[in-house]
């Protein structure tokens, strides 16, 4: 059976786990939302693998990386990621990959974008599937008009992320169409 190394980080806005496989980190999610079990059961079944708990130098990057984001000195991250799940589901997550920082996209949007408008609903079940938040910016996605809908941190965490990327993170209505 092979090793996914997981770590526990805490930030300011949640408990993040951090697992890394062959060099590359596919899991940076928070630790206490709703779906962990079955994320976890799905990525552990595709890698065959099972979580050792031990620190990787793609852990200590990631970890690194997330301070520097977290304190407003990166916006991009440079780690190699290694996406589990269905190739629409990677689909959807290197869409993701492709929105800009301080900036949204809506479900609508990111539906054009993959080329098929009506998948709505599929774009929204693969962008709650995803085991590498804020790298992964799943936060980044908003209703059809700029509201805040369901995150795996919780909407209030997606609000200060999102305030944070945006220009004054003290703001309260920020223009998520930028």
């Amino acid at each position: 059976m092979n090793k996914l190394c997981i770590q526990y980080y805490k930030t300011a806005y949640g408990e993040l786990i951090l697992g890394s496989f062959e060099d590359k980190l596919c899991l940076c999610d928070w630790r206490y939302r709703k779906m962990r079990s079955s994320i976890n059961r799905k990525i552990l079944q595709s890698l065959d693998a099972q979580f050792e708990e031990e620190e990787t130098p793609v852990i200590l990057t990631a970890r690194n990386q997330l301070d520097e984001y977290f304190s407003g000195a990166r916006k991009e991250f440079e780690i190699p990621l290694l996406l589990v799940g269905t190739a629409f589901q990677k689909s959807v997550w290197n869409e993701l990959l492709k929105i800009p920082y301080g900036q949204t996209e809506t479900y609508l949007g990111l539906s054009e974008k993959l080329g098929d408008e009506k998948a709505i609903r599929a774009v929204a079940n693969a962008n709650g599937a995803n085991a590498i938040s804020i790298i992964v910016p799943c936060h980044r996605i908003v209703g059809s008009k700029g509201e805040m809908v369901g995150y795996a941190g919780g909407v209030r965490v997606k609000e200060k992320l999102l305030g944070l990327e945006s220009d004054n993170p003290n703001t309260e209505q920020m223009n998520l169409f930028n």
